[in-house]
């Protein structure tokens, strides 16, 4: 029976599909399996006899720097009679310029005697896993967005899942990698996202296929740009298809050129063949004014703040990221005390300074993942997301006093100071919240505020 066993364990490592080296307590290597032999690149009278000595060991650690021989797994092992685990080595010589990669377990055999102690040492080959982002530098510094993601559970709510994105894609997207890692592409996804075209790019995907398309998404804080995508599938030795990579350029100003040139050139066409020149420098035009347009579109002229408009867009966007995070949203309204009178007694001229550093105000005070606005004549208005309510009043109060702060100087001698009301509502975000009626609660609590004296904030938590 002792005989059968002894067979049954050297076929079971003559046959593993793992690297197996057995060596003396002196380092001598007395076994070889035949996958160890193939994964070292020697023959078998290569290395039975060898020591840990031995010249032709070239071994390197992650860092790809040469091996000492004290660094060696057997060595750790002799010398501290206690195993290591998962170390990961390259292995290199002369017949291939490119180093193997192998994940090492070594451990002591220990017996009373010395002379009779073995160190085993098992490894197998990670080549393919350690390589597989061996052009990470690149895509990190490429110019072009690169996401990566894994290939299941492309039709879920939370899939697929992002594993890897690039420094581009954070530039854009105002997404750090932190945020954007293991959430889906979805949430870059918004209202004005085409539907049927995200059906065709899901069917594709399902179909491991590659697809190229143009779409429209959103930044983090509710901007939308034009990304022109190609999407293509991943796959590893055995041919499986494991992830997608997604290649995708900004074309933003691209895709309004041409939506402005497809509408002019309908009238471009009665223009007679000398006027090339002149339509030439007219295109232009009408191209740098629509340009102009659309920032007035999302900016106030006067404070340079987000506009209602802008802030509308934006804060949908941040309610629909805080259901999905679970999170609590905090909407405010603030409004000028006596603005009024401001005006009546310093002129419109202060009135207007009065609205300018009260802007500059929120831009120093808010995130940038916060949402913010001039909401229309004195009024001011903002939407973040928190944790829990706990902050709320903290926060809102903070921001009034960093207003009553302010100082105006409207002449040598003379200053004044001015106070203001707030608003707001808390409420844990649910499939339920809505902007619109976040907005009538802050609302309500103004009008609160307001009519009890000023200078306060009044908060409704739900």
């Amino acid at each position: 029976m002792g005989n059968f066993n002894k067979l049954t364990l050297k076929n079971l490592l003559e046959n593993a599909n793992i690297g197996v080296v057995i060596h003396k307590w002196d380092t001598t290597v007395v076994y070889a399996n035949p996958t160890a032999l193939q994964l070292l690149r020697l023959t078998y009278e290569q290395i039975i006899g060898r020591d840990a000595y031995d010249p032709q060991w070239r071994f390197l650690d992650e860092a790809n720097r040469p091996l000492i021989n004290e660094q060696f797994p057997v060595s750790q092992v002799k010398r501290f009679k206690n195993p290591i685990h998962n170390v990961v080595l390259g292995v290199i010589d002369g017949k291939q310029e490119k180093p193997s990669w192998l994940m090492v377990n070594a451990y002591p055999e220990l017996a009373e005697d010395d002379k009779n102690n073995f160190i085993v040492v098992t490894f197998n080959d990670i080549t393919d896993k350690k390589s597989s982002f061996s052009f990470q530098s690149i895509a990190d510094n490429a110019e072009d967005i690169i996401i990566v993601t894994e290939a299941d559970d492309i039709t879920t709510p939370l899939g697929p899942r992002i594993i890897y994105v690039n420094d581009a894609f954070e530039k854009l997207t105002g997404f750090s990698r932190e945020e954007a890692i293991g959430e889906t592409p979805r949430i870059l996804q918004g209202k004005e996202t085409d539907k049927d075209e995200l059906k065709r790019i899901s069917l594709a995907l399902q179909n491991r296929q590659s697809i190229s398309s143009t779409l429209r998404n959103y930044t983090k804080t509710g901007h939308p740009y034009w990304l022109s995508l190609n999407i293509f599938p991943l796959k590893n030795k055995y041919g499986e298809v494991t992830h997608f990579a997604a290649i995708e350029r900004d074309v933003t100003n691209e895709i309004y050129s041409a939506q402005q040139l497809e509408t002019h050139n309908q009238n471009l066409k009665e223009l007679k063949s000398n006027l090339e020149e002149l339509v030439r420098v007219r295109t232009q035009e009408l191209h740098d004014a629509n340009k102009q347009l659309y920032r007035f579109a999302y900016q106030d002229v006067l404070t340079k703040l987000p506009n209602r408009r802008s802030f509308l867009e934006q804060a949908e966007q941040q309610i629909s990221r805080a259901v999905r995070a679970q999170q609590t949203i905090l909407t405010g309204l603030l409004d000028i005390d006596n603005f009024k009178q401001i005006n009546d007694t310093y002129g419109h001229e202060t009135g207007d300074k009065v609205l300018i550093k009260v802007a500059e105000c929120f831009s120093v005070f808010f995130r940038q993942e916060d949402c913010y606005s001039r909401y229309g004549g004195e009024e001011f208005t903002f939407c973040i997301l928190l944790q829990d309510n706990k902050q709320a009043m903290d926060i809102c109060q903070r921001l009034r006093t960093s207003i009553a702060d302010l100082v105006f100087d409207v002449a040598p001698e003379a200053s004044f100071q001015i106070t203001v009301s707030i608003g707001a509502s808390v409420s844990k975000a649910n499939a339920n919240s809505n902007l619109e009626f976040e907005l009538n609660v802050a609302d309500r609590a103004l009008y609160k505020a307001k009519n009890t004296g000023r200078n306060r904030v009044e908060i409704t938590i739900k």
